[in-house]
């Protein structure tokens, strides 16, 4: 099972500067939000800033290690803005709205 540190730890190793907030949605270890703060985010775009720990992320995705990464990634002033960020997209009640892609079933 993936823990929260886990997570914080792998993130770290892409963005070393940053302060990591990780929750695990449902407590099963493969549900995760995790909000990356980073002034090295400043000037950069959404998409850009999450896809070099997306990329990273694909092997545990694709080997289901983790089922479901909700990411947020903020510089500082934004964080501060925006404390509830978090997206459960099998949750009852979300305030934010997001997407949930699925991985095809292997036959």
């Amino acid at each position: 099972m993936v823990t929260s540190d886990w997570m914080t730890n792998e993130i770290l190793k892409i963005v070393p500067d940053a302060e990591v907030e990780v929750s695990d949605l449902h407590g099963t270890g493969d549900h995760f939000h995790v909000r990356v703060i980073s002034q090295s985010f400043e000037g950069v775009m959404p998409l850009q800033r999450q896809k070099p720990i997306l990329n990273h992320f694909k092997q545990f995705i694709s080997d289901n290690t983790v089922h479901a990464l909700d990411l947020k990634c903020m510089t500082p002033k934004q964080a501060e803005k925006n404390s509830k960020t978090a997206f459960d997209p099998h949750g009852q009640e979300t305030e934010f709205f997001g997407v949930h892609i699925r991985r095809p079933k292997k036959e």
